[in-house]
Formats: C-alpha cells, sequence, structure tokens
C-alpha cells in the first residue's frame, strides 16, 4: 500500500461520518459536524488552520443528497476553517472546480480576516481565463469560524410593533458612531458602540422605533476597489448570509462578533427599538465569471447564479440583473434553501425583527420573467416564522421590467420613491400643481389601496443612503462625486435637488437659513404623511457628505455622522423630533384606514379635507391648476375611522396643516365650519407664526415663504 493510500486511511479516521444536515459547523462539545453542498464536486476537504495559519486537510466523505459532510471530535468554538472542491473545471457548463482554492462555507456563522486582489484569489489563469489557475488562494482570502451559539437572551422577545406606529432610521454601524464623542473610543464604529446607553437614548427621544442597519452579513470590498485603495462602505457585497460582519466587532473575529452583535440586540429592544437589516441576496461579491472564486463560485456555481438562457441549457454568461456582475437563482433549491435558512437564523438566533431586501425584483423572478407567484415570495408567506417580521421591499433592480412600485403583493412594505420624487419637487418648486402632492401627503392611495392595502405599505423616504443626505439636497444643484476616483461618473444625475444660489456651503447667512428652512420642511412632510416614515441617520442633524450622491467606497468623514455641536443644524432636529413626538401621541396622524373624505359617523366632520389657501375646500378647478404651490389639509380625530381594541370608538384631536412651497408668501384664511373653532399653532417653520401662536376659524394670516404650519385644534 502506498504512503498517499496510508495517509488516507488515516485522514479518513480522524474524521466520523456526520450528517448531511444542518447545513454548516454545528458545534457540540463532543464534536462538530460539518456539512457543504457541493453536488457536482467529486471530492471535498474540509480545512482546519491552526494560530500558525498551518493547514490541516480532512477529506469527506461520498455526498448524499449533494451534500458532503463528516464530524471531527474536540473541535473548539474560534476554529477557522474552509473547504477545498475538487470537480471538473468547465465554466462553460458552469462547472468551475479548483481544489487550488480555499473556500467559505455559505452557512458559517462568523467569517474571520479578508482578501486581498491577488491572481490567487481567482480560479482561472489572469493570462489565459480558459485555463484554471494552479495558485492557493489560502494566504490571500478570508476563512469560515465555528460559534458556540449559547447565549443567554434574559427574556428578550419579539417587539412586533404594529406598521401604524412605526419610525424607521436608516444607519450605518460603523459611521454612526465612529466620530461620537459619547462613546468610548474602542467601542466606536461597531455593535458594540450602537449599543451604549447614550445611543440608545438619542435614538429613543428622537422618536424613531427601528433602526434600519445597512448591511451587517460578511461582506468583502470588490478587488477594483482594493486596487484603488478604497474600501466598499455602504456593504452591499455579501459574501456569508449568516456571518455578521467582523469589521464592525470591538471584540473579536473567531464568534466574538456573533455574541456582541446580539448584545447590540438585546441593547436596542431594551431601549424599544427594533432592528431591521438591509439584507442583499439578490447578488454575491464574486461579481461577474471573471470575478473572484471566494464561495458558491467554487461549490455550486451552475446552481446558485443566474444564466442566460442558450439552446443546450448552459451558458458561460451570467445573467445580471442587479449591475454587480451576478443574480443569485432564486429558482435553485438549495439557493432558495439557503436564503430562508439565513433569515430564519436572523430571526430565530440573533432576535432580528425585520429585513428590508435590497433589489427586491431580481429575485421575484422564475427563469428570467418576473413573477408574483415565485418561490420565494409565497415560501416568505407561508413560513410561520417569516410570514409576521418585518418585510421591506426595494421594489426595482436594473432592468425595465423590474420596476415594481405599488405591486408588491401583501405583506410587503415597499420603498416609495414615487413619494421621494413627489415631495422633493414640490418643496424645490418644480411640482405641476398638487394633486399628486396631496395624494403621496394621505398615504400613495393610487398605488396601494386597489388590493387591499393600507397606507403602511409605503415606506416614505425624502433621502436614503444611495442619494444627497438633506443638506445636500438643498445645497447642490449637481453631484459632486470626485473623491470616488471615478470621473464623477457614478451616482445619479437625477437628484431633484436645489442649492439655492450657491453651490454647496456658504457664509451666506440668508441662503443658509433658506436651506434650514426647506431641510426642515422635508423632514417634517415626510414625518407627518400618512405611511411609515424612513429618515436617514443624520439628516435630522443636517449631515452632509460634501455633494457626493454615491459614498459607497467613502469610508471617511464623508460618511461619517459629525456629532460635533458646531455646524450642526440642530434647529431641524428640534423640529423632527417634535413633529416625531406629535405623530406617536396623536393616532389621528397615523391612521390605518384610507382616508374616504366623508364623515366617520353621522353629523360629524369629514375624516379628511384638502384646502386651498382661500379658505375653501379644494375644488376640481384647484387640482387642476399646475401653479399652486400652497396646500392645506384637514384630519379629524372626531372620531377616527379605526375602532380601539376592545371596539370601543377612539377621539383624537383635530389637526390642520399648511404646506407652502411658493418663493413668496401667500395669504390664507383659516376655514369657517364646524370642524375646527381654534387652535394653537405646534409645529412652525414659519417665524412669523411660531409655536404656541393661537388662531381661530376666519383668521387671515400670510404664510411665510416655503413654510410648514401645523395647528391642533382645541
Amino acid at each position: 500500500m502506498s504512503a498517499q493510500m496510508w495517509n488516507e486511511l488515516g485522514e479518513r479516521a480522524r474524521v466520523w461520518p456526520g450528517r448531511n444536515w444542518p447545513l454548516g459547523a454545528t458545534w457540540t462539545p463532543e464534536s462538530t459536524n460539518f456539512a457543504v453542498y457541493a453536488p457536482n464536486a467529486t471530492a471535498v476537504w474540509l480545512c482546519l488552520f491552526d494560530e500558525d495559519d498551518q493547514e490541516t486537510r480532512h477529506r469527506l466523505a461520498e455526498p448524499s443528497q449533494g451534500i458532503w459532510h463528516g464530524a471531527i471530535p474536540r473541535i473548539a468554538p474560534g476554529q477557522r476553517y474552509g473547504y477545498r472542491a475538487d470537480g471538473p473545471w468547465a465554466p462553460a457548463q458552469g462547472l468551475r472546480f479548483n481544489v487550488h482554492k480555499l473556500l467559505l462555507d455559505p452557512y458559517a456563522l462568523a467569517t474571520s480576516g479578508t482578501i486581498r486582489n491577488d491572481p490567487a484569489l481567482f480560479g482561472y489563469d489572469w493570462n489565459d481565463p480558459t485555463a484554471a489557475s494552479s495558485l492557493d488562494s489560502a494566504p490571500i482570502t478570508g476563512r469560515s469560524v465555528v460559534v458556540d451559539p449559547r447565549f443567554d437572551w434574559a427574556g428578550d422577545a419579539p417587539m412586533r410593533t404594529r406598521w401604524r406606529d412605526t419610525v424607521i432610521y436608516e444607519l450605518h454601524v460603523k459611521g454612526f458612531t465612529e466620530l461620537h464623542d459619547r462613546v468610548p473610543e474602542p467601542l466606536r464604529g461597531t455593535y458594540a458602540g450602537l449599543a451604549t446607553p447614550h445611543v440608545v437614548d438619542y435614538l429613543r427621544d428622537l422618536g424613531v422605533t427601528a433602526v434600519e442597519l445597512l448591511p451587517v452579513h460578511q461582506f468583502f470590498s470588490e478587488p477594483s476597489l482594493l486596487e484603488r485603495g478604497k474600501v466598499n462602505y455602504w456593504g452591499y457585497n455579501t459574501v456569508s448570509y449568516f456571518s455578521p460582519d467582523a469589521g464592525y466587532s470591538s471584540s473579536g473575529d473567531r464568534g466574538e462578533q456573533v455574541r456582541e452583535f446580539k448584545e447590540m440586540v438585546k441593547a436596542l429592544h431594551a431601549g424599544g427599538l427594533e432592528v431591521i437589516l438591509d439584507v442583499v441576496y439578490n447578488h454575491t461579491a464574486e461579481a461577474g465569471p471573471l470575478g473572484p472564486t471566494i464561495s458558491f463560485r467554487g461549490l455550486d456555481d451552475r446552481g446558485f447564479y443566474k444564466r442566460v438562457p442558450s439552446a443546450d441549457g448552459f451558458d458561460d454568461t451570467y445573467w445580471d440583473v442587479t449591475g454587480c456582475g451576478n443574480t443569485v437563482n432564486t429558482w435553485n433549491d438549495l439557493a432558495l434553501r439557503l436564503i430562508l435558512d439565513s433569515l430564519r437564523y436572523w430571526v430565530t438566533d440573533m432576535h432580528v425583527d425585520g429585513f428590508r431586501f435590497d433589489l427586491t425584483s431580481a429575485l421575484t423572478r422564475t427563469g428570467t420573467e418576473i413573477d408574483f407567484h415565485c418561490a420565494l415570495l409565497i415560501a416568505i408567506g407561508q413560513d410561520p416564522i417569516l410570514r409576521h417580521v418585518k418585510l421591506i421591499a426595494e421594489p426595482w433592480d436594473t432592468s425595465m421590467d423590474g420596476y415594481l412600485v405599488g405591486r408588491m403583493p401583501p405583506p410587503w412594505v415597499e420603498w416609495n420613491d414615487q413619494y421621494r420624487d413627489t415631495i422633493r419637487d414640490f418643496w424645490r418648486g418644480r411640482s405641476d400643481g398638487v394633486r399628486t402632492v396631496a395624494t403621496r401627503i394621505a398615504g400613495s392611495s393610487d398605488l396601494y389601496a386597489d388590493d387591499g392595502r393600507s397606507a403602511y405599505n409605503s415606506a416614505n423616504f425624502i433621502t436614503a443612503h444611495d442619494g444627497f443626505t438633506v443638506r445636500d439636497l438643498v445645497s447642490y444643484a449637481a453631484k459632486h462625486n470626485e473623491a470616488n476616483g471615478e470621473g464623477n461618473r457614478d451616482g445619479s444625475d437625477n437628484n431633484r435637488s436645489d442649492n439655492y444660489g450657491v453651490e454647496g456651503e456658504t457664509d451666506d447667512a440668508a441662503i443658509v437659513a433658506l436651506r434650514r428652512r426647506q431641510a426642515a420642511n422635508l423632514m417634517l412632510t415626510v414625518c407627518l404623511s400618512n405611511g411609515v416614515p424612513m429618515i436617514t441617520a443624520g439628516d435630522e442633524r443636517g449631515r452632509t457628505q460634501r455633494g457626493n450622491n454615491n459614498a459607497y467606497c467613502q469610508d471617511n468623514e464623508i460618511s461619517w455622522i459629525d456629532w460635533r455641536p458646531d455646524d450642526a443644524w440642530l434647529d431641524v432636529y428640534e423640529l423632527t423630533k417634535t413633529a416625531l413626538r406629535l405623530r406617536r401621541d396623536h393616532p389621528a396622524l397615523r391612521q390605518r384606514h384610507w382616508f374616504e373624505g366623508t364623515p366617520t359617523i353621522v353629523g360629524g366632520p369629514k375624516d379628511l379635507a384638502w384646502l386651498h389657501p382661500d379658505g375653501r375646500e379644494m375644488n376640481d378647478g384647484d387640482w387642476a391648476d399646475a401653479g399652486l404651490r400652497t396646500l392645506g389639509v384637514f384630519m379629524s380625530g372626531h372620531p377616527l375611522r379605526e375602532p380601539g381594541p376592545h371596539g370601543e370608538q377612539l377621539v383624537d384631536a383635530s389637526f390642520v396643516m399648511w404646506f407652502n412651497a411658493s418663493a413668496e408668501p401667500v395669504p390664507i384664511t383659516l376655514p369657517t365650519n364646524d370642524w375646527v373653532q381654534a387652535g394653537d399653532v405646534v409645529i412652525s417653520t414659519d417665524p412669523a407664526l411660531p409655536a404656541a401662536t393661537a388662531v381661530h376659524a376666519g383668521q387671515q394670516l400670510v404664510l411665510g415663504a416655503r413654510t410648514v404650519v401645523v395647528i391642533q385644534a382645541y
């Protein structure tokens, strides 16, 4: 018997048979079971790494149902590992096996290390892309980590805040605290930093109810970015869908990041804040056919990625509607299983409260066609765990047919970019009258009322991570992305912004005052519109990205929140906080039922009435007036259309809100009727009508140029 055969026998003796479920590394004090799906591989090795980074390989037994498995006794949590898979090198058939490439476990609960831009990272030979590379990638790529999942949640349970009561705050884990002077320096930019009492208190005091974290699944930066000395800051380049990104861990990357993430969720829940994850299941960090081989490509390239249809069923050309080189094939059984297992894991084991799905349209396809009866949507809708968490869709991808705003099925909530564009245009004086503005403020019934959904299927936002901040929206007429190194070609040109006379920052007091008022107007509008408000972190205090509307690669002060009060727009902060408190305290401002423009009880006031500056209700001619820039709305609380929890009639205050986007002051008359006799101004961006000003029916006022005034009736 040869020495090689003896070595193989000894190697097999150290590997117990194990089982083919669950996928990933399942740790117990006795042994750790490893299971990985590679249906077309001819051999798979489990590779263990010691503290000196020395590799020990264990060949796994033949697969069952395409899953290679084995158990190794006495493995300690924190053990780093990976896989090597052998098999055919036939890219045109979707087969890219290369035993020289160390592969991350798609089901790993933690990931250690990262990648370097090096030829060894790629499965093919750089000099001949048709040939397999013989370079070992282990020295320049990450490792998966064995994790002890035990954790004392101390009674923590799902919060299940109702959609009508939800206010979302989109933030970046690192950028939120990296410059925060009240967060201990070792914790800045980490999960632990986000869990510190000062941060939790700030969020709770502001009035938000949920933090939506930009991607925290383990991601790697694209090699092309690394070559330019930059990184993928936003994190939309996932490589491991079960691992919290180790870059946001203050405690280590050998499983400590898992515990730290759980501690963060526990602290945020204790502060009354839900946790929503921005998840990127539509593509991976492996990019197109000439991208790196990190995990999926080396295990099941044929099954995991969609390809351009061809006569023989295979094509080396990836079908890409994500703009990132590949599209995950959710019609594939194991790709679908991975997504569902990942979602359930983050809910059951990590206690998150919901998900925002990046480029959801790419996931809703059977083959290449949009299909609302696709496997993923049906599976999520039937799942007893997932159907009860918050599900938010970014309802588009990079294709023409992928724009699905208003079309996602219940119970999905959608990012409503039509709200964003309409309200931006209104406040910069570019709207075509106020008809569409009114529809957006009232909840976008044109998009959501026809199939039984409510206003809370609309996530209303003015800004998001991709695009201008609110401050930049009122300070720049054009993007300024030169720092990205792409010749200012990247990022959208459709910003619907205005600089009000000077491009960028200025010392002109009048322009600065106007900008701050416009920022407040935008924030108040989104806070007081019917639907789910979403605020981008820092907008409430005037965060700027210096005109960069695509800061995806800016892991620096361009993206981080500056917490110093010196240049903060704290007046905007106070108005935003006041609006959110008003919304929280008054169900009339967050109603579930659609407004009907009719009384809720016989003899009562209309639930909603739109007001012309003349003091009368809007008529058909007013709605057709393309030059109208001022709109009033009456919202009744006497009583609400929605009953209380025991069927009782609910009564709340009534409100009159005025939105004046005109560049000139506008005379208005407060309506004379039985609805409102008198009231107090409770929120105002008009210096001439400050909060606490008493007003009465029939009174004539002058709304200052570009102002919001909210009156609470007695």
